[in-house]
């Protein structure tokens, strides 16, 4: 066994170099075309045009046969598969275009009716008395084992030409995928590149039928793509990702099938690259789960942490004269279990933001504490009072609002926000709270002041954003 392993991780028998380098080159080309068509959301259009691809397959065969020609001859085979599927690409255009079923059906019905006559076309050419027929119907799944270096030579030669084809349009092709009407708008020929888009996927789909069969092929075109989604927003490197991984996802599933010589290649080579995509679920750095998880907590403690210093602020700010906050009278400022609040206590300590007296269950800021905690109450009135003034907020809604603008716009945004009510009210400045008057059960004359002294904002419009 060790010496098997040996043998087909440093390639020394022909065949498994054939496969192993063969598909390799297929599944770098399907990812980097696999991406352009994810966006595109046309993803499914692939295994539509592999399902219909079958009874091409079937009528070349016997055409050839009929002609006194090689019936098995992948050459042919793959001329008739070319032309099956490019008539189902027109069908489901034309049905989209001339009826009011929309694309998703349309693919649902070429793709069972072109199958289907290629199953019965498949069941003619098994009675056939040549006795040629033999292994045609590995194409519905694939026969990468008896993958010649011939077929290798073709595959990777039609996988670089759409490489090529794909990065010589890459802007044109961009383009057309993010925004179609803005590419006409441009004078973009947009049918031309949906052609070419199309002609590349075809392209790759059918010498994919040689490595996966026409059922796993669709495999290809959007798993190494959906998977390189979660590491980037950028698309060139999207491409490069959703390349490598097509790539490893073909290398491993192949020689996995060299090595346990009963687990079809095809079938091993989208269960590795499945494994690829859980594994970008899961930890892709731009949308994986457990970034986005650990995001979320990250900002749910800054929002945390913000509370709780603002609250011990103006808790200050309404009795200078008080040394310490006791714990249950921090308590109740807001909807804090027990539990969140003294995780929220232990984290501002470490951070030395407050000082704490164990055995009173007393804090207090600490200088450090109190310079943090007047920044963001500052920041948190400036918003109140611009939402009041220029979103018609009401003062007793507005605390809520504001929590809800300044946690989730980002940083450039907020500080040009703030440029512009710094301009009117100083740096040095503290705003009045605007809500001050329903802490002490009164705040008809805070609010009718608020009212009486409007701020004459910059108009925002001036900065190309709003909010």
């Amino acid at each position: 066994m060790n010496e098997h392993l040996w043998r087909v991780l440093s390639l020394q028998d022909h065949n498994t170099r054939v496969v192993i380098l063969g598909t390799a080159m297929l599944g770098f080309a399907s990812g980097l075309v696999g991406c352009l068509t994810l966006l595109r959301r046309r993803a499914l259009v692939g295994d539509a045009l592999a399902h219909a691809a079958l009874p091409g397959i079937a009528i070349a065969f016997l055409t050839a046969t009929a002609l006194g020609y090689n019936g098995k001859s992948l050459p042919l085979l793959l001329v008739g598969a070319t032309a099956s599927g490019l008539l189902g690409i027109v069908t489901i255009l034309l049905i989209r275009k001339n009826t009011r079923i929309k694309e998703d059906a349309a693919l649902g019905i070429v793709l069972s009716v072109f199958f289907g006559a290629g199953v019965a076309l498949l069941g003619v050419v098994q009675q056939m008395s040549s006795g040629h027929a033999a292994g045609l119907e590995a194409f519905i799944y694939g026969k990468t084992a008896t993958m010649t270096s011939g077929d290798a030579w073709l595959i990777g030669a039609a996988s670089i030409g759409c490489v090529l084809v794909s990065l010589a349009l890459f802007k044109e092709l961009k383009l057309l995928c993010f925004d179609e009407a803005f590419a006409g708008a441009r004078g973009y020929p947009v049918l031309l590149l949906d052609t070419v888009l199309m002609g590349v996927v075809v392209v790759v789909t059918i010498v994919g039928l040689q490595a996966v069969g026409l059922v796993l092929v669709i495999a290809l075109l959007v798993i190494p793509a959906a998977s390189a989604r979660f590491w980037t927003d950028r698309l060139i490197v999207m491409m490069m990702i959703a390349s490598v991984l097509g790539m490893l996802g073909c290398l491993f599933g192949a020689s996995a099938s060299a090595i346990f010589p009963r687990l079809p290649s095809g079938a091993m080579i989208v269960l590795v690259t499945g494994v690829g995509f859980l594994v970008s679920l899961m930890f892709g750095r731009q949308r994986g789960v457990a970034v986005r998880w650990w995001r979320r907590k990250r900002l749910n403690d800054s929002i945390d942490h913000q509370h709780l210093l603002r609250e011990l602020f103006e808790m200050f700010e309404q009795d200078p004269s008080r040394l310490s906050v006791p714990y249950e009278e921090l308590l109740p400022r807001r909807s804090w279990s027990k539990k969140r609040l003294r995780r929220m206590l232990n984290q501002a300590s470490r951070e030395s933001w407050i000082t704490e007296n164990i055995s009173r269950m007393e804090f207090a800021l600490t200088a450090k504490g109190k310079d943090e905690a007047k920044r963001l109450t500052r920041r948190h009135r400036l918003w109140e009072l611009y939402l009041i003034q220029h979103a018609d907020i009401a003062p007793q809604r507005v605390d809520r609002d504001a929590d809800a603008i300044e946690h989730v716009l980002e940083p450039e945004i907020v500080a040009e926000l703030e440029t512009l009510l710094d301009a009117e009210l100083g740096r040095s400045r503290m705003p009045d709270d605007p809500h001050a008057g329903e802490l002490v059960g009164d705040n008809s004359s805070d609010t009718a002041d608020l009212e009486s002294k409007p701020i004459s904002m910059v108009d925002t419009n001036r900065t190309g954003r709003s909010l």
